[in-house]
């Protein structure tokens, strides 16, 4: 009989932390959504919008950390060697490589092929971890290949479109899978502290190349919208997948390349062509079915309770 409640009591408890992280990773994959209309709503050159938005992003998040858990974060991230050197690096060109991607080519491009990030890890994972590529992954790899190729062929007809945003987008997409893979080599330090590293010192950098000032008088409050949705957005979703499978933070994470594009097209009427939008229905669609079945496999399980904490 104990041993009955104590199994009921244990489900529910692991029910409640799935519960907890889909939740938490929802509300963060929502902050993202806007981040596309910002950049289009701002009147701004790409690096000032760029500065601004990991200004207030990289500040918020530092701010957090330091109120939750002090200076302890980063001193750990310092032991991190070359896994955690190359995750800031990387999370710290994509700052301004997502403001460059929008402003060169359609939103629905962008992140439709943003949403191709895991195909990069896969390939990533087998270079630098040496991990076998499923086979899960090759059958998904040939739709989500396809489907990229007529979002590419639909730029080339497309006013709003250009192969050189699309180029922006393949980088931002092979840049954050690089550093999931660097969080995957050094397992055992938290690497939340290294976004507000990486963004206010790429804003540092891009604050020598650029005059922020003149525009923030007249739009700060689009700045700083901006900057407090993405600084937000980071933290839940660096929060979140701790609770959760990633197969099911995969899934979550679609929604933003379903929802950014018709958040942009209601809003200021930017439609990027039936091209781009049956190319990225074909990697959204390819990447869905792998994941679903990851999902309700026999042997499908949840994450063990994560620690309280940023």
């Amino acid at each position: 009989m104990l041993a009955y409640l104590w199994g009921e009591a244990s489900g529910l408890i692991r029910m409640n932390h799935q519960l907890k992280g889909i939740l938490i990773t929802a509300t963060g994959v929502l902050l993202v959504v806007p981040d596309s209309l910002f950049v289009r709503l701002i009147s701004a050159d790409s690096i000032v919008t760029a500065f601004w938005r990991a200004v207030f992003a990289g500040g918020l998040i530092a701010s957090v950390i330091l109120l939750v858990q002090g200076l302890q974060p980063f001193r750990k991230l310092l032991q991190s060697g070359w896994p955690g050197l190359a995750y800031t690096l990387l999370m710290a060109t994509t700052a301004p490589a997502f403001v460059l991607a929008v402003n060169n080519t359609s939103v629905a491009n962008v992140v439709f092929i943003f949403a191709s990030m895991p195909i990069f890890a896969a390939f990533f994972s087998w270079l630098f971890l040496s991990e076998r590529i499923q086979r899960r992954m090759v059958l998904t790899m040939i739709p989500v290949l396809i489907g990229l190729g007529i979002i590419a062929y639909g730029s080339g007809e497309s006013e709003i479109a250009s192969w050189k945003g699309d180029l922006w987008a393949f980088y931002i997409s092979a840049a954050y899978a690089g550093a999931l893979t660097a969080v995957r080599k050094a397992k055992g330090i938290s690497m939340v502290p290294a976004i507000p590293v990486a963004y206010i010192g790429s804003a540092l950098i891009m604050g020598l190349f650029s005059a922020p000032m003149i525009a923030f008088n007249d739009q700060w409050y689009l700045f700083l919208g901006h900057g407090i949705f993405i600084g937000a957005a980071s933290c839940l979703l660096a929060i979140g997948p701790r609770f959760i499978s990633s197969a099911e933070v995969s899934l979550l994470v679609l929604l933003e390349s379903v929802l950014a594009p018709i958040l942009v097209w209601m809003i200021i009427g930017e439609y990027p062509g039936a091209m781009t939008f049956f190319g990225g229905a074909i990697v959204i669609g390819a990447l869905v079915v792998s994941n679903l079945y990851v999902v309700f496999r026999p042997d499908h399980g949840h994450p063990p309770p994560a620690s309280s904490g940023t």
